[in-house]
C-alpha cells in the first residue's frame, strides 16, 4: 500500500497534512448500524487513506465486517480495508472468505495470527500457522483469478475495455515493544522480515506510548532489511478501565503519569480530554520524526481521533464534527 499520494481523497475534502487512517469494528447487534454509518462519513471527511474494519473471533461477527466494508466501498470514497485472522481457520474456510471479500470489491486486508479464544480450553488454531502463510494465501487466492478485468465502453453495444486487475495490499501487524508471547527481542523484526518476505506491503503497529519506541523499532527493521512502510497505530485512551483492557491484551508497560491523570479526573468530558491531549502529542513527535503516516484506533467513536488529528496540526478543526 502506497504512502507517496492521496489516492482515496473524498471530492473537496481538505486533504490531512500526512496521510491518515482509522480501523473501527463491526456492530455486535443490528442497533448500531446507524451511528456507525454517521461515523464512516465523517471519518472519510478527513480524507483517510483507509479504514479498515475488524473481524471476529471464529468468524463470530464476519458477516457484519463484509457490510461495513461495503458501506464503506459504495457510500465514501475511501478505501476499505479487511481484517483477516488465521487462529480457528482451516484452508478451505480461509481461502472462501477471502474470495467473498474479493467478489465484494475489497482489495485491501491485515493479515493477522490472531489470538485463541479465552473461553475455550481446548481451541482450534487453525490450518494457519502464520500470518505470513495467511499474506500468501490472500496472494494466492487473487492470483486465481483472471489478470484483466472488463468493462463496458459507454455508447458502444457489446464492447468493453479491458484493463490490468489491480493487485491487492496487504498489510500486516507488528510490536515495537515486542509481542507478549516473544521469546527474544529480535523475534518481531524477524517476524516481520517473514511477512514482508511472504508478499506484505504495509505493516502497521500494535499499541505504544513512547515515540522512541517505534523510531527504535524501526531502526533495528530497516537494518535487518525490512523496506515497507511501518505506520504507527495510536489508540486514544479515554478511562482508566480501557487503559487497563489495552495493557492486559499488548503487555506494555504502564504509562504511569497518563494513568495517575486518567484516575484522578472526576469527568467523562475531562478524562476524555486527557486521552486526546497525550495521543496527539504523540502524534506530533511521530510525524516531526519522519513517520510516513498515522493510524489510529477509533473504538467507532469519530470525535476522539478526529480531535487528536486537530489537536496534532493534522487536520483543520471544524464545529461541524
Amino acid at each position: 500500500m502506497s504512502f507517496d499520494a492521496p489516492p482515496f481523497a473524498p471530492t473537496g475534502a481538505a486533504s490531512p497534512r500526512v496521510p491518515i487512517s482509522f480501523e473501527l469494528y463491526p456492530p455486535r447487534t443490528p442497533a448500531p448500524v446507524e451511528a456507525l454509518h454517521e461515523t464512516i462519513q465523517q471519518l472519510a471527511t478527513a480524507s483517510p487513506r483507509f479504514i479498515s474494519v475488524t473481524y471476529g473471533a471464529g468468524g463470530s461477527v464476519g458477516g457484519r465486517s463484509l457490510d461495513v466494508l461495503r458501506y464503506i466501498r459504495e457510500q465514501t470514497t475511501v478505501e476499505p480495508l479487511a481484517h483477516l485472522t488465521c487462529v480457528g481457520s482451516t484452508y478451505a474456510g480461509a481461502s472462501r472468505l477471502i474470495r467473498e471479500f474479493l467478489d465484494a470489491g475489497i482489495l485491501s486486508f491485515l493479515a493477522l495470527r490472531g489470538d485463541p479464544p479465552l473461553d475455550e480450553s481446548e481451541p482450534f488454531l487453525g490450518d494457519l500457522e502464520s500470518s505470513a502463510q495467511l499474506v500468501q494465501l490472500i496472494d494466492r487466492a487473487q492470483a486465481e483469478r483472471a489478470p484483466y478485468q472488463e468493462r463496458p465502453i459507454p455508447g458502444v453495444p457489446g464492447a468493453v475495455q479491458v484493463t490490468p486487475r489491480k493487485k491487492v495490499n496487504i498489510a500486516v501487524a507488528t510490536y515495537p515493544n515486542g509481542h507478549p508471547r516473544s521469546v527474544h527481542r529480535n523475534q518481531d523484526v524477524e517476524a516481520l522480515l517473514a511477512k514482508q518476505a511472504a508478499g506484505a506491503t504495509l505493516a502497521i503497529t500494535q499499541l505504544f506510548f513512547h515515540a522512541d519506541d517505534y523510531f527504535a523499532f524501526v531502526e533495528r527493521a530497516r537494518r535487518a532489511g525490512v523496506t515497507i512502510p511501518i505506520l504507527p497505530g495510536i489508540m486514544p485512551i479515554t478511562s482508566p478501565a480501557r487503559l487497563n483492557r489495552v495493557l492486559e491484551l499488548s503487555g506494555e508497560e504502564l504509562p504511569a503519569e497518563l494513568s495517575i491523570a486518567l484516575e484522578v479526573e472526576p469527568t467523562v468530558e475531562g478524562r476524555t480530554q486527557i486521552g486526546i491531549a497525550q495521543a496527539a502529542a504523540l502524534v506530533r513527535e511521530l510525524v516531526d520524526g519522519g513517520a510516513p503516516g498515522v493510524h489510529l484506533y477509533a473504538f467507532n467513536q469519530h470525535r476522539t481521533v478526529l480531535g487528536v488529528l486537530e489537536d496534532a496540526g493534522i487536520l483543520q478543526s471544524t464545529s461541524a464534527r
